[in-house]
């Protein structure tokens, strides 16, 4: 499998179709997050936290892949993400709208595992729209 097979495959079936028994073949054991300048250790026990979170929020979420560039070691992906707002987000309530957030995510593949992973995700317009946020009086 290609990095860009391995990187879509691990979004478009392992995650949206929340398959946490299959983390450890995509993710490697010392995976890290990168949030700009910091590193948050992951493996497939930190993966597994967050997309249980996730999907507390979003318990359809998904992911799907628009377009993808590989610059070996790193895959950018291009990807829509949409689930129905039914559990708690921070600051918000439940509200049952079905939301759809673009991103892109930067994965850095090596010997077949996701060992690094980071990206950003456009959550303001999306909650915006839905009147989930609002201006402070």
């Amino acid at each position: 499998m290609t990095p860009q097979e391995l990187v879509r495959t691990f979004y478009e079936t392992v995650v949206s179709q929340h398959r946490l028994e299959d983390l450890p073949r995509f993710i490697g054991p010392d995976c890290v997050l990168r949030q700009g300048e910091r590193t948050v250790p992951l493996g497939p026990a930190g993966m597994a936290r967050h997309l249980t979170d996730l999907r507390e929020t979003y318990p359809d979420y998904t992911v799907r892949i628009l377009r993808q560039h590989c610059d070996d070691p790193y895959v950018i992906s291009e990807c829509v993400m949409e689930g129905t707002h039914l559990g708690p987000w921070p600051g918000t309530v439940p509200t049952g709208t079905h939301l759809t957030f673009t991103g892109v995510n930067v994965d850095r593949v090596e010997h077949g595992k996701i060992v690094e992973h980071g990206g950003a995700v456009n959550t303001f317009e999306p909650l915006w729209e839905a009147g989930i946020i609002r201006p402070t009086e």
